[in-house]
Parts: structure tokens; sequence; C-alpha cells
């Protein structure tokens, strides 16, 4: 097995990227491009045949936007008026619902959206959150390639389609860890704007604590604190009583009574019920992963035998590991992993599997519309199983070379 290995520091020459990893990212990264150009051409992107908008995630941010615009931000989060808002904006109704539960700071964000017409929002959205997306990814991977990497990512396609945030999710946490050695502030501005979904920072106190990493710790927990402060001063009181009050029905809606199909989340809680499990031996199942994963988080953070990249690769798998709520799109995060094992093998070299079960990862996330299951949570075990394939020495408890120490002195 491979050992652990420091962070790099030396970018290498184009020749050295394996043709093959290079062919499929190219292949991958057009595949995208056209799927979304056909997508508005043909229809099924942002606006039907009819001129009407389609119903999607994105219509719940821009009608929320629009409610705090009207000077209701509270009301963004009563399921009911959220959807009269959406059917004006949409020209048609729909199933189900699209109910907007962030926290109140990403009222920000729905505000600024909706001071623009929707459909250039909705572009506009996706283009704009891709910026810091590619940014983390090209300071992760090292290369300009990491930018090829990124726009390759199967997810992107999904997240685009939607209107949804799983490039800003990613660009958060991969920004988190990436400037952590060298900028612990600036990583921990990042992470504290990612409390807009605190479900996939969960992990990250924890693993501060037991790295010592206090710079970060405290940086994160005073940009959460002054994002909260903000949104009270600006939305009021009623916006944060709203979102309290509201969060436990849709909990309720999406874990319980299973609104959207399971087959639509990728986490072992909707793995279990879509193959009939009840609620119950789901969150079994569920706790007992996110109970062994913050156990080997915090053993891992806190050695000094693993290097840094292996550390940040874990921790963004393990993100997605520990909840229950996660749509494909917030699968935008496992390019965040797949990154640092890239630069790992791009630097030190790649193993015989590592390859050919990157291309299987892609596959899996590529066929979900085929199958309609939880196949991105089988693409986020391969990642974490070959994070913890290049871990084997740290698990048997082996001495590892000293050039892991190097990683964590930066």
């Amino acid at each position: 097995m491979a050992t652990p290995i420091s962070a790099p520091t030396v970018a290498l020459e184009r020749g050295a990227i394996p043709p093959a990893l290079a062919m499929v990212c190219f292949v991958l990264c057009v595949i995208n491009a056209s799927l979304l150009q056909t997508g508005y051409f043909a229809h099924w992107w942002i606006f039907d045949e009819k001129g009407l908008g389609i119903p999607t995630d994105f219509v719940n941010v821009w009608s929320a936007g629009r409610l705090v615009l009207d000077g209701h931000p509270a009301l963004a989060y009563d399921w009911d008026i959220q959807k009269q808002v959406q059917v004006a904006v949409l020209g048609q109704s729909y199933d189900g619902n699209f109910a907007w539960h962030y926290p109140p700071p990403f009222l920000f964000v729905a505000a600024v959206l909706a001071h623009f017409p929707y459909a250039v929002a909705y572009a506009g959205w996706a283009a704009v959150s891709l910026v810091p997306y590619l940014a983390a990814m090209r300071a992760i991977v090292g290369r300009t390639f990491g930018v090829l990497l990124a726009l390759a990512f199967p997810v992107v396609f999904t997240n685009a389609l939607v209107g949804q945030n799983g490039f800003l999710t990613a660009s958060l946490i991969g920004g988190t860890l990436s400037l952590m050695p060298t900028r612990p502030v600036l990583s921990g501005i990042c992470l504290g704007l990612l409390s807009y979904k605190p479900q996939y920072g969960l992990l990250f106190p924890l693993v501060l604590i037991a790295a010592s990493q206090w710079k970060v710790f405290f940086t994160a927990v005073a940009v959460a604190i002054l994002m909260a402060s903000l949104s009270w001063l600006a939305f009021g009181t009623e916006s944060w009583q709203a979102f309290f009050h509201w969060m436990p029905m849709f909990s309720q809606a999406f874990l319980t009574e299973g609104r959207a199909p399971w087959g639509k989340m990728q986490s072992i809680f909707a793995l279990v019920r879509y193959f009939g499990g009840i609620e119950q031996l789901a969150w079994v199942f569920q706790w007992i992963m996110s109970g062994a994963v913050a156990v080997l988080l915090a053993l891992m953070w806190r050695s000094r035998s693993v290097s840094y990249p292996l550390k940040a690769a874990s921790l963004a798998a393990g993100a997605l590991l520990i909840t229950p709520y996660l749509f494909l799109y917030d699968l935008m995060v496992l390019a965040i992993p797949v990154a640092f094992l890239v630069r790992i093998g791009l630097d030190h070299g790649f193993t015989r599997v590592e390859l050919p079960a990157l291309g299987l990862v892609a596959a899996l996330l590529m066929i979900y519309p085929l199958l309609g299951a939880p196949t991105g949570f089988g693409a986020t075990l391969i990642v974490t199983a070959l994070i913890a394939r290049r871990v084997g020495p740290w698990w048997r408890g082996e001495r590892v070379p000293s050039l892991a120490a190097t990683a964590e002195a930066r």
C-alpha cells in the first residue's frame, strides 16, 4: 500500500498528468457543457417549451429573496406563501413544495438574486458560484489542470440544471481546507460562511480541536456569530423564529414521510429506506457511521503521522457521510477529496487502482438519472476507501516517513 505523503509544494509539468486522466476529464467537461446547452434549447432548463418556468430548486431561492425585498423575510419559511410566489414567477403550478429551509443569513444571497429577472438570476447564480469552486479546485490540485478536473466533475451539470448551491458549498469546504495550513484566518472565514449549510460543518469543530487549529476555530465562530447577528438586524427576530418553527416540519417531510423519493438522497440513511428499511433502522445505521467517522477523523487529525492532504480529503469525504439529508447536487463536495487524491497522485504517483476507481466514481454519479437510486453514496464510499488505502500504514500503526511531518509544519 502507498504510504502517507506530505502536502505537495512543487508543481509538475503537463506531461506528468496521466493521458487517460486528462482525456477522461476533457470528455466529461465537454459532456457537461453540451448537456447544459442542450437542456436550454430543448426546454428542460429554466423554461419549458411553452415559455413557462420549470419548477425546480432555484425557484425557492428567488422567491425567498422576493419576499425579503417585499419586506416579509419571515414569510419565506411559510410553505404556502412561498409556493404562491413560486407559482406567480413560474407561471404554472406543480405538485409538492420547494420549501425554503436555510438559516436567515442566506436570505442575503436570495435578496441579491431577486433583484434580477428570474432567468438572469438562475443562470447568473450558476455562473457566479462556479468561480470560487474553480478557484478552490485549482488551489487544491496546484495546477491549472485543477480547473479541468473541476469542470469535468459529473455533478456540475446536475447542480447547474436545478440552480442549487453545490458550487458554493464545495468552494467553502475546499477553501477552508486548502487555506488552513498557510492562511488560517481566511480558512476560518470560509468555514464560518459555511454555516449557511450547517450540516456540512459538524465535523470541523471536532477536528480543529483535535489538531489545535485554534485560529481557524475562533475565526469561524466569530464569522458565524457575525452572520447570524447581521441577519437578525436585517430580517428581524421573526425570521429566526420562523426558521426554527418550520425546521421540524421540513425534517418530518423529508426524513420521516419521504416526500422526496428515497433514491434522490445519497446517504446511508436514504439507502436503508430505499431498500425498505424502517426509519429507526435507518437512524441506527446513520448514527453508527457518523460516530465511527467522527472518532477516526479526530484520531487522524490529532496524529502527526498522516499528511495534511489526506487529513483534508478524509474530512471532506466525512462531511458527506455523516449527514442523512444529502441530495445529488450536494455531492459537488465530493470533488474536494477527489482533488486532494489527484494532487497526491500527480506529486507522488497513482496506485494501480486509483484511476480506475475514480472512473467508477464518475460512472456512479452519471448513471443516477437512469437508476434513481443512491448511487452517489456508493461513489462517496469508493473515494473514502481510496483515502483509507493511502492512510494504510497509519491504520496499522506502522512507522511513517518523516516527510509527513513537513505537512504538519506548513
